[in-house]
């Protein structure tokens, strides 16, 4: 059974899906745009005959609070600390991480802030190499050169219901076989008033990301963490070589390509959850 609860953390109630066994190895699930942890429903019940499975709602997203007069600034360093301090205030010393788009510069931080604590990464289009950044990002780029109002508001078409079900359903064989609700609860939540702005924050920030490569790229060649990187091929946000990227840094890492976008769980969660607990079964976790 999945449950949902909160905790403050630092003034932030982060809201968190938790199942499995409280003594069972803890699988750490870093969620990211436009989503929640909700894009872990299926995977949680999944891990969770095997682990503990603990997904977070990142502030700005999902049903993670922050109240106003906290003045949260909305960087991926501060999104980094939250769930650093979150994993201490849950009293986590060890735990695998699961790392998806947003949750791939969360997840990495939090590495290099407690190495010790990391048993093994699964990269799900999570990306740690410049190789793996799609031509979606032009616009993005051109707004980290010129952080004007105006290119600003160029890329707000990106907080449409049509690119948030675009990165949902493109790429996908059967585009009809994910569930509409994804997409629209995704949209709802962006549209609460206020969060605009906070994700075109984010979409600034996220250059901040990109200058913390190479010291993903270093932590992974001191520590060599058990890595396995399991991408939707056919994601135009996150491309594929930003997974074969990851064997640079990590000769051992295993990469594995399902014929599926950037939300791949949706469509092959059978297979996806599959090459995860052979992974994990081979490295003894």
């Amino acid at each position: 059974m999945t449950t949902t609860q909160k905790i403050n953390v630092d003034g932030v109630n982060v809201f968190y899906r938790e199942a499995g066994h409280s003594n069972a190895p803890v699988f750490l699930l870093l969620h990211g745009f436009p989503s929640s942890s909700f894009q872990y429903r299926n995977l949680i019940t999944k891990l969770a005959t095997k682990y503990r499975v603990i997904a977070p709602d990142l502030p700005g997203f999902g049903f993670t609070e922050v109240p106003e007069n906290l003045n949260y600034k909305y960087t991926f360093e501060n999104l980094s600390q939250t769930i650093i301090k979150f994993t201490h205030t849950l009293n986590l010393t060890q735990f695998a991480i699961y790392i998806f788009d947003y949750g791939a510069p969360t997840g990495l931080s939090l590495a290099l802030s407690r190495p010790d604590a990391i048993t093994a990464i699964v990269s799900q289009n999570g990306n740690a190499f410049e190789e793996g950044l799609g031509e979606f990002w032009g616009s993005i780029r051109r707004y980290w050169e010129d952080p004007s109002k105006e290119k600003r508001d160029s890329i707000r078409f990106l907080l449409t219901m049509d690119l948030t079900k675009l990165q949902y359903c493109g790429g996908e064989a059967n585009p009809d076989a994910v569930p509409p609700e994804t997409y629209h609860l995704d949209q709802a939540l962006l549209d609460r008033p206020g969060n605009a702005e906070i994700q075109l924050d984010l979409f600034l920030d996220y250059r901040n990301n990109v200058a913390l490569y190479p010291k993903f790229h270093q932590y992974f060649r001191e520590r060599e963490p058990p890595l396995l990187a399991i991408w939707g091929k056919n994601d135009p946000i996150f491309i594929p070589p930003g997974a074969n990227a990851f064997r640079t840094a990590l000769p051992k890492a295993e990469v594995h390509l399902v014929d599926g976008g950037h939300f791949a769980l949706e469509n092959h969660l059978e297979e996806i959850h599959g090459k995860i607990i052979a992974f994990m079964d081979k490295i003894g976790l």
